[in-house]
């Protein structure tokens, strides 16, 4: 079978989030079990030169983006049995950051139709078209509506993968024609209206053939007017081809055996090294170094959505407890300034780094022995299944991904992955960290119980890219 994996970012080469690593694992993980796979992404300037050292110029074009004549360069590189294809513009793609400029409507409708104007030039053209978020969820429809005449797209079939349903791609109206260069018909019928504006996802929910979403339980509150960000109607009307894929990590990256970050290694048969890697942890952060307090690990970005204003509302009372807490993140400025207060109050139990160190955020994933994980919602949270491959039990809101996750802590049967809270509010958040905390102290061997069944569950994408497959099989 031959898939097209088209994305806006894919680690290592460039990542804001889990789209990113996403589209470093999925197709890397099909192309073992035999599929061929291309992946096509934008050239960011912000490129490691490693790689970048790497591309293969292979030919370049031109794409009409409404009036303009925009050019297209067309790089590749052969990487873990996949093809990466890096269409380049330095004036869309040449900047900073991924994402967030004025433009982004006429960056995206360029990279969009550059990917369906070039499908007949790689002289291999895919039986799947998957298609991420916003900025590739027109596709679908331009293969149906505007490359229509293409012969030999009309076998192509197209799947949608939902990642934060929260960012649909809003765009004023006269994008369809001024950039895209189609009429108006559906928009004015309401095909891709939503509140009065161009809607890229709307788009992509209801012309692709399937659409997934990164997890079960967010496949089902995304149908909801709680979840469903304006768009629950539509996902209602189109539920028959709505399902959700849990993902995976990357074992080759997240290994506890193996992690170059860390300073010691272990495994779920030998712990020693988990013991040595939280007191380096505590040394490192500037804490007394004492390998029976419990350490509480926090790594994301800090926004209300991550649930971070429901921690800095218990911080004051948690930090009274014979806890440590580290955090690693950066996010909203008032977020950010309420830790740095904390940390400055408490400085024998809390540190906050303030910024972003893939070493540091690794180290705490290895090295504590809880992960405070309250999200709001969670599509599907990749930290909560990475704490768990390296025996730190997280405590999450019972929300979306880490409801599909983390079994919570049976007082029963003594077991579970983690600690859960339904309710999303700041005393109940408390007292699942309580709860945790509590079982730290006076029931050690549940808790290494605990840690090690946390560590044997399967997160991999070797299972996770079967169902992928299935679901391309089934159209």
């Amino acid at each position: 079978m031959k898939i097209l994996f088209a994305s806006s970012e894919c680690a290592p080469f460039f990542k804001t989030g889990g789209l990113g690593d996403v589209a470093g694992a999925l197709p890397k993980e099909l192309a073992k079990k035999g599929e061929e796979v291309q992946v096509v992404l934008p050239l960011f300037s912000g490129m490691n030169p490693e790689y970048r050292k790497q591309l293969k110029f292979e030919f370049y074009d031109f794409v009409d983006v409404g009036w303009r004549r925009a050019f297209i360069g067309v790089n590749s590189l052969v990487k873990d049995g996949v093809k990466y294809i890096f269409l380049e513009n330095e004036q869309y793609f040449g900047r900073d950051s991924l994402y967030g400029y004025i433009d982004d409507g006429e960056r995206w409708a360029w990279f969009q139709l550059a990917i369906c104007q070039l499908l007949e030039r790689f002289d291999w053209i895919p039986d799947i078209v998957h298609v991420n978020d916003f900025h590739t969820a027109m596709v679908p429809f331009l293969l149906k509506e505007k490359f229509n005449w293409i012969s030999a797209y009309h076998n192509i079939k197209t799947i949608l993968t939902i990642h934060n349903i929260e960012f649909q791609g809003a765009m004023d109206p006269a994008v369809l024609s001024d950039l895209f260069s189609v009429g108006m018909e559906r928009f004015y019928d309401g095909t891709l209206e939503h509140n009065g504006a161009l809607n890229f996802l709307k788009g992509g929910i209801l012309y692709a053939d399937r659409v997934t979403t990164v997890s079960p339980s967010y496949a089902e509150e995304i149908k909801s007017p709680e979840f469903g960000c304006g768009l629950d109607s539509v996902l209602r009307l189109v539920s028959g081809k709505v399902s959700g894929i849990l993902n995976g990590i990357d074992y080759d990256v997240y290994n506890p055996e193996t992690d170059t970050a860390l300073m010691t290694h272990f495994s779920v048969k030998n712990l020693k090294g988990k013991e040595a890697a939280k007191f380096h942890l505590q040394r490192t952060m500037n804490l007394p170094v004492d390998p029976g307090v419990p350490v509480i690990g926090m790594v994301s970005r800090l926004t209300n959505q991550k649930g971070f204003d429901l921690i800095l509302s218990q911080m004051n009372s948690l930090l009274q407890e014979e806890v440590q807490v580290v955090l690693i993140g950066t996010g909203y400025a008032e977020l950010e300034n309420g830790f740095r207060y904390f940390a400055n109050k408490y400085p024998g139990n809390f540190r906050a780094n303030i910024a972003f160190d893939l070493k540091l955020a690794q180290e705490i994933y290895a090295a504590s022995d809880f992960f405070l994980m309250p999200s709001a919602f969670e599509p599907c949270g990749l930290s909560q299944m990475i704490s768990m491959r390296y025996g730190t039990l997280p405590i999450v809101h019972e929300i979306g991904g880490l409801k599909d996750t983390v079994i919570p802590y049976n007082p029963i049967t003594n077991d579970g992955t983690g600690f859960g809270f339904v309710d999303f509010d700041g005393e109940v958040l408390r007292s699942a960290v309580d709860r945790a905390v509590n079982l730290y102290w006076n029931e050690p061997r549940i808790i290494d119980k605990m840690r090690k069944h946390a560590m044997t569950v399967d997160f991999s994408w070797f299972t996770k890219a079967d169902s992928y497959l299935q679901l391309y099989k089934s159209i």
